[in-house]
């Protein structure tokens, strides 16, 4: 039988590298093995923990999607459904809250890392690990792509599920998640995990000027001949293009202590590798992406329906 995997994005601003390397190109890679039924989650109510412009949610909404099928994922092939259009998501998060104690989800890495750097601690952002389990949970799903970093969401997900049979009967199957073990956690430009929340990003889809500006961003070490940070991203990007690390390793030598000069290479092999897609991407329409939302979220409620059936009648609520 194929193997159920789902991964989803939050339309929450622009796709940075991180996401392409963490998320987008894993998908394609796994949206060509046909052993896998391949779901793709737009994320847009989790979006709400940090986004309260509408007109930008919308955009950006779309814009993910664009970013998918820019990125090579078939939709002919792969679901690719906005979470919003089905509703099953929001009322099994709510059953799974009331499996879950607050101390337990007061332990959440994201939470508490989000709440030490001084961010919005709604409580949006308190329950988001059971939305989460939810999205995972309605589908049976098998495996989640994730890196490292959000292993403990599919930990959270899998505690879901044991005390929800522990209280019903066997009836949600436990997750497993599917690290990048290449990819790790990529780097932003201060050295911390890329993600939108730190302002640390390199835009995916951006000009080369867009894509330039943020590597200067680029934290150095005006100590040493080597940048590490300015390293850690070119090595994941080379990876990318069928280069060699020791090539790499090569040119950082040989350009020792000259900062500019390796962030330009940085800026290049960035742009070679994303302007392909790019070119793709604009000429992909808002009717395009309308259409396969529209038949992504007919699939995806009746695969969700089905299971929200058999947990109404578990829990006595039919």
């Amino acid at each position: 039988m194929k193997k159920r995997v789902l991964t989803g994005l939050q339309p929450s601003g622009t796709l940075h590298i991180g996401n392409y390397f963490g998320s987008l190109k894993p998908l394609v890679d796994l949206s060509v093995d046909k052993g896998n039924e391949t779901t793709i989650m737009v994320a847009d109510y989790h979006a709400l923990t940090s986004v309260r412009e509408p007109n930008m949610l919308r955009d950006y909404t779309n814009r993910i999607v664009k970013d998918y099928l820019a990125a090579g994922v078939d939709p002919d092939s792969v679901t690719i459904f906005r979470q919003s259009d089905n509703p099953f998501h929001m009322e099994m998060a709510w059953v799974l809250n009331c499996m879950v104690t607050v101390p337990f989800l007061m332990q959440a890495h994201s939470y508490k890392d989000k709440v030490a750097k001084g961010l919005d601690a709604n409580a949006g952002l308190f329950t988001y690990p059971m939305l989460m389990a939810a999205d995972i949970l309605l589908y049976d799903t098998d495996y989640v792509p994730v890196g490292e970093d959000q292993r403990q969401h599919i930990e959270y997900a899998r505690e879901a599920v044991t005390k929800f049979n522990a209280a019903y009967g066997d009836i949600l199957k436990a997750p497993k998640e599917m690290i990048i073990k290449k990819v790790g956690v990529v780097p932003g430009t201060d050295g911390q995990k890329m993600s939108k929340s730190y302002k640390n990003t390199i835009p995916v889809f951006g000009t080369k000027e867009e894509i330039q500006k943020a590597v200067m961003s680029i934290v150095t070490d005006s100590s040493g001949g080597l940048p590490l940070n300015v390293y850690n991203i070119h090595k994941v990007v080379y990876e990318a293009l069928g280069k060699s690390e020791k090539d790499l390793d090569a040119l950082y030598e040989e350009h020792s202590g000259k900062y500019k000069a390796l962030k330009d290479a940085l800026t290049d092999d960035i742009d070679s590798l994303v302007a392909p897609m790019r070119t793709k991407r604009d000429d992909i329409s808002d009717e395009q992406v309308n259409a396969i939302l529209k038949a992504g979220a007919e699939k995806a409620k009746a695969i969700a329906g089905a299971k929200m059936k058999e947990v109404r009648q578990s829990i006595g609520i039919t």
